[in-house]
């Protein structure tokens, strides 16, 4: 056996075709808020992307970077600023915050209805109880790519490794929605081979570099590595690093029916399913209808 791959850029490059014809439809262009503090790097290369893609997408984006010793106090202030903005549809406080900074006490200053990242306790809570909201991104994307396989969700065993409030928790709870049966497995979990093993849909989500082997894969099940782990390529070169994932893709891919790459799985997805959320927060703000479908 030999897995499908599931093409994770395609399915953002489509996700965001039809966002940005349905902003097209609009009478007016949301409006994008990013707030990053700090100068770490992989977050500066993740924002000039996420502003690239909303202003290709025909939204405004707003950048509002600030030094890294700027004051808990501060930031606040500027989500709060931002919350009270009519302008602003939708508002991402980039993670991780430096250390002084509560990055919870941050999120609590920002406007459920603009919580694109759906990391507020309000949008936390509208997923935990089923109801409409604006779900996190990162699972989000997880779900659209488990359904683009064509496989039937509802009844399969998904196994999710991982109970971080930024993946693991939320992802469990939209699977739980599409009606599977969920497993939340962690560090003190017994056995994680043989729970691996269990999965119809298997989701590692624990930033371990290729944790997962391919014999912990059941045969023919969906594997979504959210992983994302730079790891030592000397090969390569001195000094060089490649991206890998939280599974070993060649042993799982022997064993899956479909399985998502990295880099090109999971991750384009978390863009594209942000910039959905701004044009579903701005159409429940604003009143406006949607024509087309997201």
């Amino acid at each position: 056996m030999s897995a499908t791959v599931i093409d994770g850029k395609a399915v953002a490059a489509d996700l965001r075709a039809r966002v940005a014809q349905a902003v097209a439809t609009l009478p007016g262009a949301p409006t994008l808020a990013v707030v990053i503090v700090g100068e770490d790097p992989a977050s500066q290369v993740y924002v000039r992307s996420k502003v690239r893609e909303t202003k290709a997408a025909g939204m405004h984006s707003r950048h509002v970077e600030l030094p890294a010793d700027t004051p808990e106090a501060d930031v606040i202030a500027r989500v709060r600023a931002l919350s009270d903005d009519p302008a602003v549809d939708g508002i991402l406080v980039q993670l991780p915050m430096p250390a002084h900074i509560d990055a919870q006490r941050v999120l609590a200053a920002l406007d459920p209805a603009k919580d694109v990242d759906g990391l507020t306790d309000t949008s936390a809570g509208r997923l935990a109880l089923g109801r409409p909201g604006l779900r996190p991104c990162t699972p989000a994307g997880c779900l659209i790519l488990a359904q683009t396989t064509g496989e039937t969700l509802a009844g399969r065993h998904a196994v999710v490794l991982g109970r971080s409030i930024l993946v693991g928790r939320p992802v469990a709870l939209l699977f739980l929605g599409a009606d599977c049966t969920v497993t939340i497995a962690h560090s003190r979990s017994k056995d994680l081979p043989a729970l691996c093993r269990s999965a119809d849909i298997l989701i590692p989500a624990i930033g371990r570099p290729e944790f997962v082997q391919g014999d912990w894969v059941k045969p023919g099940a969906v594997v979504l590595d959210v992983g994302i782990n730079r790891v030592p390529a000397p090969d390569l070169g001195a000094d060089k690093t490649r991206l890998v994932g939280d599974v070993a893709y060649d042993a799982a891919a022997a064993r899956a029916g479909w399985i998502t790459p990295v880099p090109g799985g999971v991750g384009p997805m978390t863009i594209a399913c942000l910039l959905r959320n701004t044009v579903l927060a701005a159409c429940a703000r604003r009143g406006w209808a949607l024509s087309t479908g997201l």
